[in-house]
């Protein structure tokens, strides 16, 4: 089928007119997410798409006109109309010099495999069945007083793209995920906690593991109070940390240095964090869910490594961001499926582990706290400046090792602080959905504010 694929994209080149460049990028794919609610089903959804995106260019003394349109369908009316608009959208498009496609550099794919055919051979009735046994697992926890939501979602999607340049890629992936989000009661007390699985498979989703860390999440902060302001040693939860590099991602954008949107701008071979900080972006690695063997513009995705021992080295690209910086692609273009341009971004970030585990970090910070989630993100960090301000709950650490629970806190930083202040990095990595792993992470001087 991908095959198919790559051959619909790389004949309709054929309809780019002299002195005209052209891309094409078409896609289609599967995907299934089921909900219950107390052993019932509250919602099915399956559905198969495809569409097509299209991107001409024109050239001029000024620089390059590129005109974008994209439809979800593959019939042929409906690709002939879609050139024909993209055609027509680069006549009103501004020229920029700095506008090109990507063109082969030589960088040869990592043999990475993606997608696992078992996808295909799971039947609806097991998926129901996998989230009504989340969903029961849960119910039958002690002090757990229900549900919010038991959810399983899988998808496979594929990918061609060609242009005049002479990229030509396709790509197939698949994924399967579960999540629930507990609600946990002692006395009028409720607290929450959310849990979830991913891999390439159903048959990689851990069942057992996603509801026990579920409930513990929730039955752990039951008697959480407000903690007292204080400065202290943080130490972020994987899943966080994720969270946190998501942010930080932002700023290594080269699109965004050359706007000035990142705190990072103008600080290539300085040290802008902790020697002990070595972070890389890595896309060929199988294990992060962000994997891929070529980018969105369909070069060849590589690992960059973007700080070691705590040395800035340089940012991710796509052609056009790089242009504008007079840098190369670093084949980190990303896009969102054929309704979407390329544009620079990570695919999975990761912090280079250090040699203790949780408890090994807890009992190496001493005394301090540990927050478990965050809220607040987007109105309280900023990649552009680095203040950071979020909403947190946690626990309390003493004497190395886990406490009280705390709620109605906020910790505060600066991202700039919190990078030179990394204190410990943990060999805990977890690959979890999204651009990003993470680890148990500690960080000094951060202030607490609570009662």
């Amino acid at each position: 089928m991908s095959g198919d694929l790559a051959t619909l994209a790389s004949t309709l080149l054929s309809y780019a007119k002299e002195n005209e460049g052209m891309e094409v990028y078409v896609a289609r794919g599967n995907e299934t997410e089921v909900r219950v609610y107390e052993g019932e089903v509250e919602s099915l959804a399956a559905a198969t798409s495809a569409g097509i995106g299209v991107r001409i260019l024109h050239e001029t003394p000024d620089g390059a006109r590129v005109g974008f349109a994209w439809a979800g369908s593959l019939d042929a009316e409906v690709i002939e109309a879609t050139i024909a608009a993209a055609r027509d959208n680069a006549q009103f498009a501004t020229p920029d010099p700095s506008v090109a496609f990507a063109s082969p550099d030589g960088v040869a794919p990592a043999a990475v495999n993606l997608y696992d055919p078992s996808i295909r051979t799971v039947t609806t009735e097991a998926k129901i069945a996998f989230a009504m046994e989340l969903e029961k697992l849960v119910r039958s926890a002690k002090k757990v007083r229900g549900i919010r939501s038991a959810d399983y979602g899988d998808s496979e999607v594929e990918v061609a793209l060609a242009s005049t340049t002479g990229i030509a890629t396709t790509t197939r992936r698949s994924s399967a995920s579960a999540s629930v989000e507990v609600i946990a009661g002692d006395g009028d007390e409720i607290q929450t906690g959310y849990s979830y699985t991913a891999g390439r498979s159903f048959a990689a989703l851990d069942l057992e593991g996603t509801a026990a860390d579920g409930v513990a999440r929730a039955v752990s902060m039951l008697g959480a109070t407000k903690p007292s302001s204080m400065k202290c040693v943080t130490v972020f939860d994987p899943r966080v940390v994720a969270q946190l590099l998501g942010i930080i991602s932002a700023a290594l954008s080269g699109e965004a240095v050359v706007k000035g949107r990142s705190f990072f701008a103008g600080r290539i071979g300085e040290l802008v964090a902790s020697p002990m900080v070595t972070l890389y972006d890595d896309p060929t690695d199988v294990r992060a869910y962000g994997a891929s063997v070529f980018d969105g513009e369909g070069l060849a995705c590589r690992k960059n490594s973007l700080i070691t021992a705590g040395m800035l080295n340089g940012f991710v690209y796509d052609t056009v961001s790089g242009r504008r910086a007079g840098a190369p692609s670093t084949g980190s273009a990303v896009r969102g499926g054929f309704s979407g341009t390329p544009g620079p971004g990570c695919r999975a970030l990761v912090l280079e582990p250090g040699t203790l585990d949780r408890d090994g970090v807890l009992s190496a910070v001493g005394d301090g706290i540990y927050v478990q989630s965050i809220s607040g993100v987007h109105s309280g960090v900023s990649p552009v400046s680095g203040d950071f301000s979020v909403g947190a709950e946690g626990f309390l650490i003493r004497d190395g090792k886990l406490a009280e629970p705390f709620r109605e806190a906020t910790v505060a930083s600066t991202l700039q602080k919190m990078l030179s202040n990394v204190l410990a990095i943990g060999s805990d990595v977890e690959w979890l959905p999204g651009i990003a792993a993470g680890q148990s992470l500690a960080i000094g001087e951060m202030s607490l504010s609570g009662s």
